[in-house]
């Protein structure tokens, strides 16, 4: 009997232990996205990718109780990706780099039909997803229009691409982002989310292209960049 309390106790402090560990891991993290949301400063970018990675549904809980939008979550997952993995992605070819974009971007009158890849897009220029595939495919990009997350995986095994660039809401951008992590990935959020006439910062895609110097927008595009730190 006394070897079973002696048991319950040690366990019960382990778990304290662990607990508060968890718990210190969270706030550190925390603290440390917030610092690369807000200042562009990134630390510790490895304890920062297992947190959102192996505590992705507690740190977004956690997130809530501090007052925080859990979405804080996927900007920092994204933004980690994004710093990491940059160098890397830049030193691969565009010819074994895919783009992934969002069907949601297109216009409501596309008649783009569907295949086992995706839309298939007719460069009707009706939306901004003809301008983006137009300058990607001019570098040798392979542009996919997808209407849900369950085509990447499949087209970036099946075709052999060694990079993605992809472009979705933030939370769609991490999921992807952490599923695809040995592609080097790379991704743009979302301007406005949403299943429906969403929005991107042109400007922000050609950069993460490697077309810096084409920065001027086409017609009728937003001039702004997506926001990076969330109202409390």
């Amino acid at each position: 009997m006394i070897m079973i309390n002696e048991f319950y106790q040690i366990f019960g402090q382990l778990v304290f232990i662990a607990g508060l560990g968890l718990i210190v891991m969270l706030a550190s993290s925390l603290f440390l996205g917030r610092l690369l949301l807000n200042e562009d400063r990134l630390i510790f970018p490895r304890l920062l990718l297992i947190t959102v990675d192996m505590f992705y549904g507690p740190f977004k809980k956690f997130s809530e109780t501090l007052g925080l939008n859990s979405r804080i979550v996927d900007q920092i997952g994204v933004e980690v990706r994004n710093k990491i993995n940059e160098k890397r992605f830049r030193s691969i070819d565009p010819h074994e780099k895919a783009l992934v974009l969002p069907h949601c971007l297109r216009n409501p009158k596309c008649e783009a039909r569907l295949d086992r890849t995706g839309l298939v897009c007719t460069g009707c220029n009706r939306c901004i997803i003809g301008k983006i595939k137009e300058r990607a495919e001019s570098i040798g990009y392979t542009v996919f229009v997808i209407p849900g997350s369950t085509f990447i995986k499949k087209i970036m095994e099946e075709r052999r691409f060694k990079a993605v660039l992809g472009v979705a809401c933030y939370q769609d951008l991490n999921l992807a982002m952490m599923k695809l992590s040995r592609f080097t990935p790379q991704g743009v959020p979302l301007l406005r989310d949403g299943c429906f006439k969403t929005k991107v910062d042109f400007r922000a895609v050609l950069e993460k292209m490697g077309l810096e110097g084409e920065m001027r927008r086409p017609r009728g595009c937003m001039n702004q960049v997506p926001e990076k730190t969330l109202e409390r």
